[in-house]
């Protein structure tokens, strides 16, 4: 689970990020995003989702929300503080991996410029 102040809860916020931020879609999901402001360095970085009912069922759908939820948690600390993420599932995230899900959260924040382009290069050491 995220911690209160790492989650997007309200409407409100839901909106916001999701009508000003800027969005990348990939095969299984979007993600919507508000990079953060350089003054606000006190502010965590949140996440929410969007996790309809064209996913599937109710058991399918937490599935997913789960997996993502657990994807986001390690890179929520790599943004840059003061960020909002809304990840929105597409139908085909109900067979995703967790693998396939992360692969595609860090390529939509890669082509949005949260995150640097090569984090493969400090593997291989």
């Amino acid at each position: 689970m995220l911690p209160k102040e790492a989650r997007v809860r309200r409407s409100e916020e839901f909106r916001h990020v999701m009508r000003r931020g800027v969005k990348a879609g990939r095969r299984r999901l979007v993600v919507h995003a508000v990079p953060g402001q350089d003054m606000a360095e006190s502010t965590p970085s949140k996440a929410g989702f969007v996790v309809s009912k064209a996913v599937g069922n109710s058991v399918v759908r937490h599935r997913v929300t789960r997996k993502l939820r657990h994807v986001t948690r390690a890179r929520l600390g790599t943004l840059r503080p003061g960020s909002s993420l809304v990840i929105r599932a597409l139908p085909s995230a109900a067979s995703a991996t967790s693998r396939e899900l992360a692969n595609d959260v860090d390529s939509a924040l890669r082509r949005l410029g949260m995150i640097p382009s090569r984090r493969s290069d400090d593997d291989d050491g």
